[in-house]
């Protein structure tokens, strides 16, 4: 798996699951729970999360440095503020409550159940090999950050 390691795009990932959840809820819909109009409820949830993902991106662009994930070589400095206050990987979160938002929309439990495939895959395949990069790029003001400050929440 260390050959996938920074290679595909986040949003890729959370479109590949989101499909997914699509397929499981149409053709093995389990336990459909969620009704309308309630379920409109993860609509809500989508545009609040797609919000924080655009404020997530929009600090990288205010401190002039890369937001591409495949590339965190390219950092030229850290962002702390913000969302980043919280958690390390706002734009990560931010995904994963879209997808939870999606999951809501779709209304039945099976597209619940592969939310924790996208935050390993994210995890292993973005999160950890970022952090590397940054700990060596930035040394100790990346260690403290990360000490400090959560991976997800």
């Amino acid at each position: 798996m260390k050959s996938l390691e920074l290679k595909i795009p986040p949003p890729v990932y959370a479109l590949s699951i989101g499909l997914l959840m699509w397929l499981l809820n149409k053709y093995i819909p389990v336990a459909h729970f969620i009704e309308p109009p309630w379920n409109r409820v993860g609509l809500v949830i989508i545009v609040v999360a797609g919000t924080l993902d655009l404020w997530s991106l929009f600090l990288f662009l205010k401190k002039k440095t890369t937001f591409n994930p495949l590339k965190p070589e390219n950092t030229t400095g850290l962002v702390t503020k913000g969302l980043y206050q919280y958690t390390r990987n706002p734009m990560y979160v931010g995904l994963l409550t879209i997808l939870l938002g999606y999951a809501i929309w779709l209304g039945s439990l099976t597209p619940f159940l592969v939310l924790p495939l996208f935050y390993w895959l994210i995890t292993e395949m973005q999160i950890k090999p970022e952090e590397r990069v940054l700990i060596k790029k930035f040394g100790e003001d990346y260690q403290s950050y990360k000490n400090s400050v959560r991976r997800w929440l």
